[in-house]
């Protein structure tokens, strides 16, 4: 996975949820490819998803669970989870996970 994204245009304006508990950024790549770049602080949440995404885990420590599933898989940096559209995942952090969410 590369530690950088090249040739992007961000979003000013951040997105915060959770009352602060998760800060991103849209980046469009060149080609016209969404993703958010972001920052879950520690805590115990709920994501819904509309389209596919992939969570690239960068920096930090997590546990996911996929909706439907009944365990709970651990990520950290370097590692990443796919979640189907219409969907959602539960995320537990005990430290500041950095990521990318990948769309589509």
């Amino acid at each position: 996975m590369s530690t950088q994204l090249d040739n992007v245009s961000v979003v000013k304006k951040s997105n915060i949820y959770f009352d602060g508990k998760c800060v991103s950024h849209n980046v469009i790549l060149a080609d016209g490819t969404k993703k958010s770049v972001g920052v879950i602080f520690p805590s115990s949440l709920r994501f819904n998803t509309g389209a596919p995404e992939t969570m690239e885990i960068v920096g930090g420590l997590c546990k996911v669970r996929l909706a439907d599933a009944t365990e709970w898989n651990s990520y950290g940096a370097g590692t990443q989870f796919k979640v189907p559209g219409n969907s959602y995942f539960d995320i537990e952090t005990t430290e500041t996970v950095d990521y990318v969410c990948h769309f589509g």
